[in-house]
Parts: structure tokens; sequence; C-alpha cells
């Protein structure tokens, strides 16, 4: 099966919360806060592989979660840091952010790895709060949490050379007698449902790409048939072999159909070499055949006449491609991609107030995490909360949602009184 477009979600890791806890040795007094700090997320990074050829492993796993940091030890130990996921792609994928709609990203080459979500850091813990005047801190910072998001994936095959044509014009016929693919064969039109992928072996030991690209029929840029869903697998090539079924009542006006379809998808794909293939000439008119072969030489096209189904002429059409293969830089893509901040927002400050009955409940990210460090038997620690609530705005909040002294402000499983004229929680 395959699948050149999909949807995933990813979330990288949450950094570890820190600790509070205390140097306890014997023989040295006054040991001290001795909380270590919490470990780092995982990252999450796409990386390209060029042995992949389709998007299919993502149909059945959507979701990755990289890897959460530890939680910070005892005589100031670090927290483990979370493992980074690393998710493989073919190389021509171009990706987007789902809520955004913008390309962040296009993986060309194999080995690119691009980062897509960076893991939180890891909370603080309170030795690292010591200081001349504030000796004992009981306190800790929790972790930064992880970035959760939805990216689209966008296949775009990256060969060597592709092949066009009308449909059972001979495409799959040819990729099966040059290369090992073995794709669908029939005598009717749209036997080919999906791009297909050849290697084709070079003398030096070294290989090009023929990509089979479905049939595509007039009017194919604006969605008829098939050709429009792939046309953008063949952006990527460097040149295009264009077979034409010799059969056919006037193969030049196939040829001027396809690529009237390849000027309206727009794009590159007008700009790409073609070669010409006049295929079937096992069973065509050869007076035909010299024809068509004057005509097009005389557009400047290079010509070959073959026969996919017997062989002949494809050894003169496959070195002629190798060679101009080489000749032919690798296509530059001018895909304007957009700067990627999301992969590193970690900011889950926003939060809510939603009145029940008797109370008044707090729901949000950064306020929880806060809450969850908290020692609620330490006014210390209690203090430091409320003035960090205090500067997110949270009491304002209760305000504005009615809350009045002695009701209660609950967050995460806790429960405090309001009182107005401390602005605090107890």
């Amino acid at each position: 099966m395959f699948i050149d477009k999909v949807k995933i979600k990813i979330i990288s890791g949450s950094g570890g919360n820190g600790i509070v806890a205390w140097r306890r040795e014997k023989y040295v007094p006054r040991g001290g806060p001795a909380g270590g700090d919490g470990g780092k997320g995982g990252d999450v990074y796409l990386i390209a592989d060029c042995n992949l050829s389709t998007l299919l492993d993502f149909k059945y796993k959507s979701i990755f979660a990289a890897e959460d940091g530890g939680r910070g030890g005892n005589k100031n130990m670090h927290g483990k840091n979370g493992e980074n996921l690393y998710i493989k792609v073919p190389c021509g994928t171009v990706v987007k952010d789902s809520n955004s709609g913008k390309i962040i990203g296009d993986l060309t080459t194999e080995g690119q790895i691009f980062l897509v979500a960076q893991g939180g850091r890891g909370g603080r813990g309170n030795a690292r709060f010591a200081s001349s005047r504030k000796q004992a801190p009981q306190f800790c910072e929790p972790g930064e949490p992880g970035i959760e998001r939805e990216l689209e994936f966008e296949l775009k095959l990256i060969a060597d050379v592709g092949l066009l044509g009308m449909p059972n014009a001979g495409k799959s016929t040819l990729i099966s007698v040059i290369s090992a693919a073995r794709p669908k064969i029939a005598d009717y039109p749209f036997t080919t449902l999906v791009p297909n992928l050849g290697i084709v072996k070079k003398s030096d030991g070294g290989a090009i790409v023929v990509a089979d690209i479905p049939g595509l029929i007039e009017g194919a840029s604006a969605g008829a048939g098939l050709g429009h869903e792939f046309l953008r697998h063949v952006e990527r090539t460097r040149i295009l072999v264009h077979i034409l079924d010799t059969l056919e009542e006037d193969p030049m006006r196939n040829f001027q159909i396809i690529n009237n379809e390849l000027e309206k998808h727009g794009g590159r794909l007008i700009e790409i070499p073609q070669v010409v293939a006049l295929n079937k000439i096992d069973a065509a008119d050869e007076i035909k055949i010299n024809m068509l072969k004057e005509e097009f030489q005389k557009l400047g096209y290079d010509v070959f006449a073959i026969s996919a189904a017997t062989g002949k002429g494809t050894k003169e059409l496959v070195d002629y491609l190798i060679k101009k293969v080489e000749e032919i830089p690798p296509p530059s893509f001018n895909i304007e991609i957009e700067e990627d901040q999301t992969a590193f927002d970690h900011d889950d400050s926003e939060f809510f107030v939603v009145k029940e009955k008797g109370a008044f409940k707090v729901v949000g990210g950064k306020v929880e995490r806060l809450v969850s460090v908290t020692d609620a038997r330490n006014r210390e620690s209690v203090y430091r909360l409320e003035n960090i609530l205090k500067a997110m705005g949270v009491f304002k909040a209760l305000k504005a949602a009615g809350i009045k002294d002695g009701d209660i402000v609950k967050i995460m499983g806790y429960e405090f009184e309001y009182h107005s004229e401390e602005e605090s929680t107890k």
C-alpha cells in the first residue's frame, strides 16, 4: 500500500521535577539543602531515510512520545534525562504544522535530522535556591512540560527519472524490464494506481532511481483521473521519459495533452528535460514510427523507438538516461520554509477558572505543576506559590469569576480558602 499523506501527533518528554531534600550525614553539622534537579525531557526528531518509499508505517501508528525526564534525587543527584525519539521518514518528506498550515521542514537527503519538539527543562531542586540570605529554602521547581503538536507529512518521491504517459502507454512494462520492480501490468487503463519505484543498476556499481507515475489524462491538473494525486512526485526528478503508445491514432496529441497538464500544475514540472520514448514498435507501422521520430526531433527532443514488451531499444534508452542523470545536477527545491518556533514553545501558563458548586476550580498546566511540587504543610513553600499565582493573574481571574471571602479554591486536588484582604489562599 502506498501512502503519501499522513497526520501524526508528537509529544516531547516533560522535564523531571526538582525535589526538596537535606544533607544528613554523621559528623557534618548544618548539612544544608541537597535536593537535586530534575532530568531534561527527550526531544523528538525526524530523520530522513532513503530506504523508505512510503508513509505507510504512520497509518498504523500515529502518536509518538519521547521519554520524560526523571525526578531529582537526594544528595544533589540529577534526575535521568529522557531518551530522545528519532522518527524515520522517507527522503522527500515535506513537514507541515497542522494548526498553522505552515511548511516547517523539507527532508531531502539521507540522514538529514530535523528537530520538531524540544524536551522540557528539568526543574531545579532546593539546593539551587540556597543563598547567604536564604540558607534553607523549602521549595523546588516543577519540570517544564513537553510539547504536544500535530504534524502533516506529504511525500514527494525523490527519483532521478520519471516516466510519464497516458494510461496503458507501457510505463509499468518498461520499469519492470529495466529494474527489479514488479508493478501490476494489464491491457486496460489505470492498472497502476500508485507510483512505483525501480532501481536501475549502473556498470560501476551505482544505481539510478526511476519512478513510474500513474497515468495522466486530460484535466489531471484539475483533479481528473489519477494524475492529479501524483503529479507532485514528478517535481523532484532530473529528467522525464515521455512514453507514447504508437498504436494510438494521434500520439502527438497525447504528448501535448500531458505537457499542458504539467504546465497547469505549475512548479518546475514544465522545466524538467524530457526525452521521448516511442513504445510498442513491435506492433506499430514502421513508416508511422519514422514520421513521429522525425517530428519530435524537429521539436528538439531526443527520441528512442522501443518495445517495452520485447525489450528492443530499452538498453540504449537506459544508457542514455544514466548518462543524462550524471550530467544534470540535482534540482534545487524552492519550498518556502517558515521558522518553527512551536518546536521550542513550552509555555503552558494559560489557565481557566471553572465555577463549581461551592468552589472555584483553577485548571492550567503551569498552575497544576506548581501545586504538584508545593508542600502545603510548609508556610514558606505556600507563600512562594501564592506570589507566583498572583504574578500570573490567578487572583484577578478568581475575582472576575465572582469569588467571595471564605469560598474554596481547588487546584489539582488541593483545597484553599480564599481571603480577599490578603489576596492569598490559605
